[in-house]
């Protein structure tokens, strides 16, 4: 069996969600290391929640690398309690679905934590992008000639 590609390396990251006062939106904050090509980029990024603000600096590191990424849209997020009965720590599903204006496809995530669930749905998102335009840009290279 083929090892899968990947198109990056995780050096590690950071989420912070802050609640600053009663009455006031929390504030969700992601810092992200990853390894591109043998160089190292580091990003942050804000979001309204701290999915939202892992998948901003995610994006925000690797689109130098991979503009088609900005194509990417993440239409649909959602979380399943897969554990019944053991509360907060229970282990998640969670179910991305993305597009890119020409085709949908859909990516999961199990971990009792929701944050690292959501990190393994939005990366295999990503590399299903990169993964699908690759491809297509290798069929086109082979019908050429």
């Amino acid at each position: 069996m083929k090892a899968r590609k990947r198109y990056f390396k995780l050096l590690g990251f950071r989420v912070i969600d802050e609640k600053r006062k009663e009455g006031e939106y929390p504030h969700a904050e992601a810092t992200i290391k990853l390894e591109v090509g043998g160089k190292i980029e580091h990003a942050a990024s804000e979001g309204n929640g701290p999915v939202n603000a892992l998948d901003n600096a995610l994006r925000k590191a690797l689109e130098k690398f991979y503009p088609n990424l900005k194509d990417v849209e993440l239409l649909d997020f959602k979380v399943r309690v897969l554990t019944a009965g053991k509360g907060t720590a229970a282990s998640v599903r969670v179910l991305v679905e993305s597009g890119d204006g020409k085709e949908k496809w859909g990516t999961v995530g199990v971990s009792q934590n929701v944050i690292e669930a959501s990190w393994q749905a939005l990366v295999d998102s990503l590399e299903y992008k990169l993964y699908k335009d690759e491809k297509g840009s290798a069929k086109r290279g082979r019908n050429k000639g």
